[in-house]
């Protein structure tokens, strides 16, 4: 499984490269503030969203703390996408939010 650190993912964001970041926390987590542009798919909903995602886009999943987006990375890897794990999660976060 590819990780990727919270800021790792900011200075990729900063210097312009596209990071499509799919955030698997619940909903009352996101309403606290995502990372701008992030698309929302809680964790329990992602087996019967992920046809909402592209297998040929790279994603970097996002949750609270790093625990829930390492499953998440794991079961999308397992069904063909192309994700990373961004470690630490919002916890982690010293970027933007919206």
């Amino acid at each position: 499984m590819k990780n990727m650190t919270t800021t790792e993912v900011l200075n990729a964001i900063q210097n312009g490269e596209a990071i499509h970041i799919v955030d698997v926390r619940e909903v009352d987590e996101v309403s606290a503030g995502k990372i701008p542009g992030a698309f929302h798919i809680p964790l329990g909903l992602l087996e019967f969203r992920m046809h909402e995602l592209d297998k040929n886009t790279e994603y970097t999943i996002a949750c609270r703390s790093g625990a829930r987006s390492s499953r998440a990375t794991q079961f999308l890897e397992y069904q063909g996408y192309k994700v990373t794990n961004m470690e630490g999660g919002m916890m982690s976060w010293n970027g933007p939010v919206e």
